[in-house]
């Protein structure tokens, strides 16, 4: 505690960088896993039909999402309880070592039936794990941010996540173009896994040397801490509903550039390999990009008006890329892609902090646990399963535009809802004296004054 007052900007660094390495092998899984879908499909779901085999790849897929809210609901308020630091090394040890345990599993040809079953077990662990980090890391760089910086803090979270993803198609695309579509099938598909575990240990030994965050210190000095989050957090269902559906543009988008987008333009589309992984990365990296700059934009005018206007463009966006998708060259498509990614990571940039804001520090692991996966897992998780079934049904491949716009409209409308009352309501009962003119629109400093002032 004393390392903080002395020096808090190194301080802040040291959480930085130990909780962004835990949550790259998260996001690198992800990316593994999307780019090496048809190698799965094929080695765990046999069928006659490639499209069977890849929409069951799909399904284990959405299905760790599904179990995301479930993970939310223990580690959220084991982390309102105990502490950020010792619950981000708990989730670290079971994401590592479920991701890298993928890559020893036998396949389908060599146990038959078990091979899905253990495949499918994996990913529920995975999913488990990583929906426990997300509500814990979240607070835990935000509480670490500086007064206004929330957005341009936690927007490397994000930034974090898609350099993941683009690490694992990395990997997974410079291994397939190294050894070849059949070594890949026949066992190259486990070497991007087994990477995790090396990882692992790294940023294990990392978060070890961390301290709480210096709000969750002051709580838990004063006495504060909530004993029973779960409970508690549905004092704030207003806030809670907020998240959700704020988040729900933010799901779908995410996984468009980011995942579905590599199968369409490859399956769908027929571009090559080459223009597929170019595109992607491409676009990945503007997104990329621009998530400091809007999080710094936020920080210094403002949330809501910014992401009012992205969410609408990004919408719009989302209709484009589907509807110019029939008549789509490489030369033309690359147009709404770039246009989709890059609103995507403005729209990103300031999400993560909007949902610290509107929930106070004793409840707010679990406030985004709860608010936060369950959205992801509907709208984020299931879209590559969705479109490909849409598809499917319709025999239009343009028809995933239903279900993307449906998510920006939802997201619009609890934006429009949103007041500059929700961003200070866990500070209207405080006493105006344990305010300050600048903690007075930082409500997490509010608190953390008051807890001081209480201890």
């Amino acid at each position: 505690m004393a390392t903080q007052h002395k020096n808090p900007a190194r301080q802040r660094r040291r959480a930085f960088v130990g909780a962004i390495s835990g949550h790259l092998i998260e996001w690198y899984d992800y990316g593994v896993y999307g780019f090496l879908a048809v190698y799965i499909g094929q080695a765990f779901f046999v069928s006659d039909n490639p499209t069977t085999s890849l929409l069951s790849s799909f399904a284990a897929f959405a299905l760790s999402f599904f179990i995301r809210p479930l993970g939310g609901l223990f580690f959220g308020p084991l982390a309102d309880k105990i502490g950020r630091r010792k619950t981000l090394i708990t989730v670290l040890v079971m994401m590592a070592g479920s991701t890298c345990l993928l890559g020893f599993l036998p396949t389908y040809a060599s146990i038959g039936i078990a091979a899905p079953v253990l495949l499918i077990l994996i990913r529920c662990v995975q999913g488990f794990s990583a929906g426990g980090e997300i509500g814990t890391i979240t607070s835990f760089i935000s509480e670490y941010a500086g007064p206004g910086r929330r957005g341009f803090s936690t927007c490397w979270l994000m930034v974090t996540a898609v350099l993941g993803l683009l690490l694992g198609g990395a990997v997974a695309n410079g291994m397939t173009w190294a050894l070849g579509a059949d070594v890949m099938q026949s066992w190259g598909w486990r070497i991007p896994f087994l990477i995790a575990g090396p990882m692992g240990l790294i940023s294990m030994y990392i978060r070890l040397k961390l301290e709480d965050s210096p709000e969750f210190l002051a709580l838990q000095k004063a006495g504060e801490t909530s004993k029973a989050p779960l409970r508690e957090v549905w004092q704030w269902k207003r806030a809670i509903a907020l998240v959700f559906f704020i988040i729900t543009l933010h799901s779908s988008i995410f996984y468009l550039v980011l995942t579905f987008a590599s199968t369409y333009m490859s399956r769908i589309l027929k571009f090559d390999s080459g223009t597929t992984l170019f595109y992607v990365f491409i676009a990945s990296l503007a997104a990329a990009f621009v998530m400091p700059l809007g999080g710094a934009f936020t920080d210094r005018y403002g949330r809501k008006p910014f992401l009012m206007v992205v969410g609408a463009l990004a919408t719009l966006a989302m209709y484009w890329f589907f509807k110019s998708a029939p008549t789509a060259t490489p030369a033309t498509f690359i147009y709404p892609l770039m246009a989709v990614a890059i609103l995507f990571g403005l729209y990103a940039s300031s999400t993560y902090a909007t949902m610290s804001e509107l929930l106070p520090t004793r409840i707010r692991s679990t406030g985004i646990a709860v608010a936060y996966n369950i959205p992801v897992a509907v709208f984020g998780g299931s879209a590559p399963l969705i479109s490909t079934w849409l598809i499917q049904q319709t025999g239009d491949i343009s028809s995933p535009w239903y279900f993307y716009i449906g998510t920006g409209v939802v997201s619009l409308i609890a934006l429009t809802v949103l007041r500059k009352e929700d961003f200070v309501a866990c500070t209207s009962a405080m006493p105006k004296a344990t305010l300050t003119p600048l903690n007075r629109d930082i409500p997490e400093q509010a608190e953390v004054a008051r807890a001081t002032a209480n201890g």
